[in-house]
């Protein structure tokens, strides 16, 4: 098309050119024609969408719309089975995957959940879970405390944590904050634990969430830099100015000692000598403080060896990592193939060599198009499992 119109607008000038008044310099006619045809036509760059997936219970069966529903929630919350399943369950999710961040909007009928934390557990998400009820009243119940949250309270649970409770029908922002995204933060979310943010700050932080709901649909994956940055201060400025007030109800010395144990076990990892002798000296803390500051992740040797099947998992599914899978089970502290297998199968219920062979993604897939082959019940947890990877 661009030819024919080039080839046709020179026959026009050429005509033109011909019958000009003697005198006219008819170059100088042909010149807007050259001006026209030369450049290319502007290749206008194709937008990418933040990526997003949807869930809907009312696509299936009323019989099977509850166990759906629970499942799409097994990788962070158990949920008790209504009285009468067969009735139907109305449930609906829209996830954004935000790279370092997930946010999720959900609409669900009344239910009651427990944490996983609180189970024998396989593979523990670790991640803080700032909740924004913009429907509805849930009501949370831990060992120590219990407390509520209505429509416009935001609430944060550790989802390492022991706890359980209960919604109404309701209408929630989630977002899913793991902790390396803000490790300069950690004691101030780990203070604000278990509690719902009030007064003028929790204000600003829920207009913010409602107001990042509203915008994702027309954002550009060239956004995410400068969204995920303004989160992260959005979060600190929040939760620090916050923090001062929820210490009286918490205890910041166990967890500011969790977060230097968990950061000393991240530079130790792959040291086959790392002991809980060798974090005690660090810390300075007796073995059954420590044994108690790590209680709700599973213990501090579960704490160990799950972080390092999640590298050795990443490791595994790097197309570019060829090495033999013994070789990356004793780089991360495994001697024994056996036993490394159990435990991997244990922890994410399959063996290495489908990781290997790619018939499993598992956490550390980051390839958008793969979360979006999943089944829908799968997504939220294999995004977050990938989070914490």
């Amino acid at each position: 098309m661009l030819i024919a119109g080039a080839v046709e607008g020179s026959v026009v000038i050429s005509h033109a050119a011909r019958s000009a008044p003697a005198g006219l310099n008819a170059h100088a006619m042909r010149e807007p024609a050259a001006r026209i045809t030369a450049g290319p036509t502007p290749v206008v760059p194709l937008r990418t969408p933040i990526p997003r997936f949807e869930f809907s219970t009312r696509e299936l069966p009323p019989k099977d719309q509850f166990a759906a529903w629970r499942q799409s929630f097994a990788t962070v919350l158990d949920f008790a089975a209504p009285s009468d399943t067969a009735a139907g369950f109305a449930g609906t999710q829209v996830i954004w995957d935000l790279g370092d961040l997930a946010l999720a909007q959900v609409r669900t009928d009344g239910l009651d959940f427990t944490s996983l934390a609180g189970h024998i557990r396989r593979d523990p998400i670790d991640h803080w879970l700032v909740t924004l009820v913009r429907e509805g009243r849930s009501r949370t119940v831990t060992p120590s405390r219990s407390f509520d949250a209505g429509a416009g309270s935001v609430q944060v649970h550790p989802l390492g944590g022991v706890f359980e409770g209960s919604v109404t029908d309701s209408e929630m922002l989630l977002l899913f904050v793991p902790r390396d995204f803000c490790r300069d933060m950690g004691w101030g979310l780990d203070a604000a634990e278990f509690s719902v943010l009030r007064g003028g700050m929790g204000r600003l932080l829920a207009d913010y969430l409602t107001s990042l709901a509203q915008r994702l649909p027309a954002m550009d994956v060239g956004d995410l830099p400068g969204l995920l940055s303004a989160t992260r201060a959005m979060l600190h400025g929040c939760i620090s100015s916050y923090s001062d007030h929820l210490a009286e109800a918490h205890d910041p010395i166990s967890a500011t000692l969790l977060e230097r144990a968990r950061r000393f076990v991240q530079r130790h990892l792959f040291e086959p000598d790392l002991s809980i002798e060798q974090m005690t000296r660090e810390l300075g803390i007796s073995r059954s403080r420590l044994y108690r500051i790590f209680e709700a992740s599973g213990g501090v040797v579960h704490y160990i060896q799950h972080r390092r099947l999640l590298a050795a998992h990443a490791a595994l599914a790097d197309p570019n990592d060829r090495r033999r899978i013994l070789d990356i089970a004793d780089e991360y502290g495994f001697c024994d193939g056996a036993e490394f297998s159990r435990a991997f199968r244990r922890a994410f219920g399959y063996c290495p060599s489908e990781v290997r062979t790619g018939v499993k993604n598992g956490p550390s897939n980051w390839h958008v198009d793969e979360v979006q082959a999943a089944v829908p019940v799968q997504r939220l947890g294999q995004l977050l499992h990938r989070l914490q990877a």
